[in-house]
């Protein structure tokens, strides 16, 4: 059979192409997937920075930023600067995102749930991008701009994941921890999502509505929405101080006791953080902070719970290829 010219493989499957060129180190794989997690906490924060600085509709149209222009121009001045800053920076993201996707595929030997993790992300990615479209586009919906969120803390945890996943095997998980500790870490799980959803609820009712025009705002009592996430917030921290007392008893590995002392940490700066703000009246560089604690008391929960399983590393499981031509990305 006809040879294939490596110039057309390269095109109708490049992965192939560049797996069969390039054999990335698991470490290089592993700092691949930390640069995503990065980003993904970096776009979280640069959105809140755009919406801190009033500059929401800085770029009044998507994909452009005017009718006319792609780009931000002087005539939209400093807000425009700023929400056309954080749309670019989306492209770094997604380098970063494309950077775990090409790792994952190319290294040795081939870890399929790493390259389906990663594109994972990217699919996450563009739907937020959508939405951010879409937010812009409905004038700043309280509504979408709470979906923005929520799917920007939907990539944090996959990226997590996929950064705990390279340091492990692809064997089946084995408990580190009685059944009732690992219970324990999903109404932690659970209850943290709720926390972060009411959190969406305080921003959607509040006073920063993103732009120095008339939005929208969620018809709750914003008084009423910061309470109910503060009750949320003492539960999530009941919750911690419980597995940390927990983890003690049945004598849990000391990594996982380590990360359990870790999420108490972020969870007090947190509070502290959060309840400063409501008692000076929310300024915008404390609404910030507070936002980026909500991204890192996420992950601190996800760690933890990721942490109450180990999968030993071994040989990874590798797709049958006898067929080079029948590889697939």
């Amino acid at each position: 059979m006809h040879k294939a010219p490596p110039t057309i493989g390269a095109v109708f499957n490049p992965f192939t192409y560049l797996a069969g060129r390039w054999t990335p180190s698991p470490r290089t794989v592993r700092r691949a997937a930390l640069a995503a997690l990065f980003m993904s906490v970096a776009i979280v924060v640069t959105g809140g920075a755009v919406r801190l600085t009033g500059s929401g509709l800085g770029c009044d149209t998507w994909p452009k930023c005017t009718d006319d222009s792609l780009i931000a121009t002087p005539a939209q001045g400093f807000h425009g600067a700023i929400e056309f800053g954080n749309r670019m920076l989306t492209y770094v993201l997604c380098a970063a995102v494309g950077w775990v996707i090409l790792a994952a595929r190319s290294a040795k030997p081939w870890r399929t749930i790493l390259t389906k993790l990663g594109w994972t992300q990217f699919v996450i990615v563009m739907a937020n991008a959508v939405l951010g479209g879409i937010t812009v586009m409905t004038g700043l919906n309280p509504y979408s701009v709470a979906g923005h969120f929520l799917l920007a803390t939907a990539l944090i945890t996959v990226t997590t994941v996929t950064w705990q996943r390279t340091a492990e095997g692809d064997t089946a998980p084995r408990p580190r921890v009685p059944g009732p500790v690992r219970k324990l870490s999903w109404a932690m799980l659970a209850a943290t999502f709720v926390l972060i959803a009411a959190g969406t609820v305080v921003t959607g009712s509040g006073p920063h509505a993103g732009d120095s025009s008339e939005i929208k705002r969620m018809p709750f009592d914003w008084e009423t929405t910061a309470h109910t996430h503060a009750a949320a917030a003492w539960l999530v921290c009941a919750l911690a101080v419980a597995m940390w007392l927990v983890l003690r008893v049945v004598d849990a590995p000391a990594d996982t006791r380590d990360r359990a002392r870790d999420l108490l940490i972020v969870l007090l700066a947190q509070g502290a953080v959060g309840y400063v703000q409501l008692v000076t009246e929310l300024p915008e560089l404390l609404v910030g902070a507070h936002m980026l604690g909500s991204c890192l008391v996420w992950i601190a929960v996800l760690r933890l719970a990721l942490s109450l399983r180990e999968r030993p590393a071994g040989r990874a499981e590798v797709p049958a290829q006898a067929d080079p031509r029948l590889a697939s990305v």
